[in-house]
């Protein structure tokens, strides 16, 4: 059987919760614009930009490498956690599961944190561990923070 695991982080953001939330669920086609040194396309595949179980397409740069991602979305409006689902691509080369899930949290008027959960396996034990993956989302979360303050 193939390693697995979850890697759980947290970034510290401002503004509200809510706004973020909305910026992740409905607004994935402003990220080019926003942060195109970590992505640099996102197109719908299936669904609607909003809807729960769209399929999108990443193009983004991990590492100085460009590579694509295609996910189902998973949205939880209770918990304002978006949850992209691994399906195709270069992440999907090396691994069997790959789920990441941000999710906005307003633990004060002015401390707001989003809480970043990793869920992976392995195809095979030669493979790496997603760290460099997990890097990248966390710096993806922490540039929007910006973006979405002005939003």
């Amino acid at each position: 059987m193939a390693t697995s695991g979850t890697y759980v982080t947290e970034v510290p953001l401002k503004g509200s919760a809510e706004k973020h939330y909305k910026r992740w669920k409905n607004e994935n086609h402003l990220f080019p614009d926003a942060i195109g040194h970590h992505i640099q396309g996102v197109a719908l595949h299936e669904g609607d930009w909003d809807s729960h179980g769209s399929i999108k397409i990443w193009n983004y740069t991990c590492d100085g490498k460009q590579e694509v991602f295609k996910e189902k979305r998973e949205h939880d409006d209770e918990k304002m956690a978006v949850t992209l689902r691994g399906l195709e691509g270069h992440v999907m080369e090396q691994l069997k599961v790959y789920d990441v899930t941000f999710q906005f949290i307003q633990k004060s008027p002015d401390d707001i944190v989003c809480k970043i959960t990793l869920v992976w396996e392995k195809r095979n034990d030669d493979s790496p561990e997603p760290i460099n993956y997990m890097k990248l989302n966390k710096r993806i979360a922490a540039d929007m923070d910006n973006h979405v303050l002005k939003a």
